[in-house]
Order: structure tokens, then sequence, then C-alpha cells
């Protein structure tokens, strides 16, 4: 298994992460059954969030894997905080108070890596400064990160954060490939060169920010999958195509052309089948060709201008 350095950190970690989110929608066997597959398949890298479930789905996974202090050591375990019920908070009170409960719920004295979980349009970086502060010191929290923030939203953050942000979880896939289209159209009249993130990609990749694609295989805004779906025959006729020249299914080859992108992300696979986290894990010993990654990014409708 393909595993990767996170940059900045003293983490190894595998190349694919397992988001939590859907965790509680599963009976415990099938839980048990999600986390132990994963462990065997050396996937320990666990995303989770304090809203996934209200709190529960932590709970869930803790219970699950039997946490302690042994099988704490096996994972690497990341969750996020910031969003509450119709706003979101950046306040030093609110993230040192999350923290503390994702801890409880967890049953763990540490994370490996916290998110702040969306931008909060009310962000006082100097208490975001001091909330990471007391969680490193105090060894809650080993590494930091945010989701869905652009370049200057960053930058005001580390004008004040002493701590390297390691992460950046940014929506990515297939058919969500902004962060690359308007790169590639640079200085074109067409809405594929709007640059809607500020050059995130290539901000991130000059800082050594690891990318989490999230909702690697959904359209839109939570809009549905694209595999298997009709609205895209062109693509999976590709993608399908592809995954019976290298033997794998659909889904792999999905999180292969994320996997082939130079920036190095880590893509969090939302699933909770034990089955098709087999047959995604496959990815990672895959290497697209460049021929091959630009036929299925044009397949999605994309143009080369």
């Amino acid at each position: 298994m393909r595993t990767m350095k996170l940059p900045k950190t003293e983490l190894e970690a595998p190349r694919i992460a397992l988001g939590c989110m859907r965790i509680n929608s599963k009976t415990r066997a099938e839980a048990e059954t999600f986390v132990k597959t994963a462990l065997e398949l050396g996937l320990n890298f666990f995303d989770h969030a304090d809203i996934y479930g209200g709190g529960e789905c932590e709970e869930i996974f803790a219970d699950v894997v039997g946490m302690n202090a042994t099988a704490r050591e096996k994972l690497i375990l990341q969750s996020k905080c910031g969003i509450r019920s119709g706003y979101f908070d950046f306040s030093k009170e609110h993230i040192l108070g999350a923290v503390d409960g994702i801890l409880k719920r967890l049953r763990t004295d540490y994370l490996d890596i916290l998110l702040l979980h969306r931008p909060d349009a009310l962000v006082e970086p100097e208490e975001v400064a001091e909330a990471f502060d007391t969680l490193q010191s105090s060894g809650k929290v080993r590494y930091f990160g945010v989701s869905n923030q652009k370049p200057m939203q960053m930058e005001l953050l580390k004008k004040y954060v002493k701590q390297d942000l390691v992460v950046n979880q940014l929506q990515f896939s297939i058919t969500n490939a902004t962060m690359v289209t308007n790169g590639i159209n640079v200085n074109m009249e067409n809405t594929s060169a709007v640059d809607r993130d500020g050059s995130v990609l290539d901000y991130c990749r000059l800082h050594d920010i690891t990318i989490q694609p999230w909702s690697p295989f959904q359209y839109g805004f939570f809009e549905g999958v694209f595999l298997d779906n009709p609205k895209f025959p062109e693509l999976n006729k590709k993608v399908d195509e592809l995954a019976g020249k290298y033997g794998v299914t659909n889904s792999a080859i999905a999180i292969a052309w994320i996997l082939r992108h130079p920036a190095n992300m880590q893509p969090v696979l939302g699933t909770i089948s034990a089955e098709r986290i087999k047959g995604i894990a496959k990815a990672m010993d895959i290497t697209l060709t460049r021929q091959e990654w630009y036929e299925i990014y044009k397949a999605a409708g994309n143009i080369l201008p």
C-alpha cells in the first residue's frame, strides 16, 4: 500500500483517508467490519467532525475500534470543529470546548490533526492563535489545518497563528474540478477561466499544504454520484473502459484520477462499505498515464483551450 509523508508533520499516512460522517447509519456489526477492513488494508487515517451525527459518529467509532492506548497507537485521527447550529464559530472558547468534547467522545488524549470546519466570516485570528497555542502546549492537538479556505483566508490566519497549516479540505472530483479548470483556461473568455478559489491548488502546492478532496464521487453540491449515472454517459464510458484495463472498479479509477495529480492529494472517502473500500484501495496501486488522465477530464465535459 502506498503511503505519504504529510508535509510539515511526522505523520506517515495512507494516500486515502476514511471519512466517518455516515458511520451512525450502520449497524454496530457493519461499523466494526468497516473499521476492521480499513485497518487490515493499512487505511488507518480516519476523518471526523464534531457535527457528524451531533457527535454520535465519534462515539460509535471509539466504541467499535475498542479505543485504548494500544488501539490509539495504530490510528491517525483527524477531526473538525467550528460549525454550530445555523452559524460558524472560530472563537477561542468554542474551539477549546469543541476539542474537549471531541477527545471525550473519541476516548483519546489527543488528535493528530484538528481542522477549522469551513470559514467563519467573523473569525478573529488572534483568538484562533490563542486556542491553537493552548491545544498544542497541552498536547491535545499535534497539527492543525482548515477546510474550504482560499489562500488569503489562510494568509490571514498565518499572520497570527504560529503553527503550520498542514491540511486544507476542499471539494474536488472529476466533475467538480474548478481548481484545475481555471488553471488550464487562464486568460480565456469562458466560464472555466473564472478563478473561484484564488488559485488555492497552486497555493497549497507552494506552501506544502495537503489538499484532502471530499466528496470524490459527487457532482454538484451533494446532488448525487456521477458514476453509473446516465447524466454522464461519456465519462462513465471512459471510466469503465479504464476500469476494465486495470482490472479495478470504476470507483478506484475515480480515485486514481485524483491521486495522479502531482499535488499529492489525500482524498477522503465517505463510504462505510467494507467491500467498496477494498475495491477503492486498489487505486493506490494505479498510476494513470497523462493521456488517460486528460481523457477522463475531457469526458466529464471539460474543454481544453
